[in-house]
Formats: structure tokens, C-alpha cells, sequence
């Protein structure tokens, strides 16, 4: 009888110094750019010139504390938070109901439905911006936050549904007789049970739509004329054509925009990938 080498082979032991390997590299295009523009945020912009990654000499924390005491720069902060929470709560109040119907009922071309749904990911946003610019202009939506919410809300629809629906499928339908059993209906049982029980889900969709609208440039560009509804994004091309010729005072605005979304995605990681990896451990 052959005897089994519990030793393991060569490429065996390499592979997780490749994957260590590749963390550190990935980590470094990640932390390397951050700390560039952390540290250039200090410096004015002949140290930027001189030695653009030592450490700044002096410190200039009036780059930092300039925009801080700017009002438009939490006006900005605000209209991007505002946007961003209202998209979220659109998007996902829509797509879990849809997604409710689509999980738990049976009718003629529910699929055929949910593949029109699912067809909406394969077209991207910047496509369909003129034609969205003329609805927004008839019914009188521009420079107005909810000719920014409706449409992101609704490009948000379908992933939004493809992940609440696999979830609801996973819901056993022993739970749903019981609670028609005990006299409570579809509504009922969506709103008291299936929802709770989703939270990973709804977390997760959540995020993606914060982070989505907190990203997204090209609509506001499009529909916001009046600078006091400008996001931050928005307020980041402004400060730029502004400050043109100072670079420091750009990367502290740049790193200052950065650190609301930064701070949100550190509380909310786990919760996105939680609810990630619910979804395709239990699809």
C-alpha cells in the first residue's frame, strides 16, 4: 500500500505568498494614492513641485481649514447626502416590492417581465442622458433634486431586484402557509415578515445605492444650473477650475470630498459583504 506525503508540494506553499503578494500590491495602488493626496493637501504648491512625496515643510493646515470653514462646501456635503439617502429610499422601497411580486407569485410572463428588468443592466447611464434631459426639461424637473433622485432611483431598479428577489426565493414557503395560517395576509406577511428577515439584503442594495448616487456625476451636471444644489462631485470640478493653478489646495479639497464616503463604506463593509455573501450562499 502506498503511503500518502502529507508535505505539501511547491506550488502549494507558493500560493499563498502569490496571494499575499498580490494583496500588498493591490493594498499599495489603493494607500499610495491616499497618502499622496493626504500629504500633498499639507503642502503649498512649490513644495508640490519640489518634493511632491516627502513629507510637507512647513505643514499648511489652512489648505484643510479654508475649505472647512467654507459654506458651500458643506452645502455641497448636504445636497449629496440629501440625494443619496432619498435615492436609496426610493430605489429600494420600488424594487422590493417588485421584487416581493417576483419572488412569491406565479403569473403569466413573470419571467419575460423580470428579464426586461434585468435587461436594464446591460445599458449604460450616459446612453440615455439626452433623451432623459428632454423628460426632465417637460416636466419641469431641472435644477430641481428630484430630477436627480427619480432617475438614479430608477437605473437603480435592476440590481436592486435581481438581489432582493433571490433573497425572497430563499424564504421557505412553510413560513408563508403559517402566517396565512395565522390570518395574515400577502401585504402582511411582505411587510411584518419577509422584510425583517431581509435586512442583509435590503442593507446590502442599500449601500450600492449610496455609494451610486454619491458617484455619480453626470446627471447632476446635467440638471443642476443653480450652484446651490450642486453635489460634491460637482463642487470637485468647480474647486478645480477655480484653483487651477493650486494643486495642494485642490488635493485637500479632493481628500476632504473623499472622507464622507470613505467613513460611510468602513461602517457599512460589513453589512455589504454580509449581505453578499448571504445572497450567494443561499441562491
Amino acid at each position: 500500500m502506498k503511503r500518502h506525503d502529507p508535505t505539501p508540494g511547491p506550488a502549494a506553499r507558493l500560493r499563498p505568498l502569490a496571494l499575499h503578494a498580490i494583496a500588498w500590491v493591490v493594498g499599495a495602488f489603493v494607500v499610495v494614492p491616499l497618502g499622496f493626496g493626504l500629504l500633498g493637501g499639507f503642502k503649498d504648491t512649490g513644495q508640490l513641485s519640489a518634493n511632491p512625496f516627502g513629507l510637507p515643510s512647513p505643514w499648511v493646515v489652512s489648505n484643510y481649514t479654508d475649505i472647512l470653514a467654507s459654506a458651500s462646501f458643506w452645502r455641497q456635503l448636504g445636497n449629496s447626502v440629501f440625494i443619496a439617502l432619498a435615492t436609496a429610499a426610493v430605489a429600494v422601497g420600488v424594487s422590493a416590492a417588485a421584487a416581493f411580486v417576483f419572488a412569491r407569485f406565479a403569473f403569466r410572463g413573470r419571467e419575460l417581465l423580470f428579464t426586461l428588468f434585468t435587461a436594464g443592466l446591460m445599458f449604460p447611464f450616459t446612453v440615455a442622458i439626452l433623451p432623459l434631459f428632454i423628460l426632465l426639461r417637460t416636466f419641469g424637473l431641472l435644477d430641481n433634486p428630484l430630477g436627480v433622485i427619480l432617475p438614479q432611483a430608477a437605473f437603480g431598479l435592476p440590481v436592486t431586484i435581481i438581489v432582493l428577489r433571490g433573497f425572497f426565493r430563499t424564504v421557505p414557503g412553510e413560513i408563508e402557509e403559517a402566517a396565512t395560517l395565522d390570518g395574515c395576509g400577502a401585504l402582511g406577511f411582505f411587510w411584518r415578515i419577509l422584510l425583517p428577515m431581509a435586512r442583509p439584503a435590503l442593507a446590502t442594495v442599500s449601500v450600492l445605492a449610496i455609494v451610486g448616487s454619491w458617484n455619480n456625476f453626470m446627471l447632476p451636471l446635467v440638471v443642476f444650473n443653480d450652484p446651490g444644489w450642486w453635489t460634491i462631485p460637482l463642487g470637485v470640478q468647480q474647486f478645480q477650475g477655480q484653483y487651477a493653478a493650486d494643486w495642494a489646495r485642490i488635493l485637500a479639497y479632493v481628500v476632504l470630498a473623499m472622507v464622507p464616503a470613505l467613513a460611510f463604506y468602513a461602517v457599512a463593509e460589513r453589512r455589504l459583504v454580509g449581505g453578499l455573501t448571504a445572497g450567494a450562499t443561499k441562491g
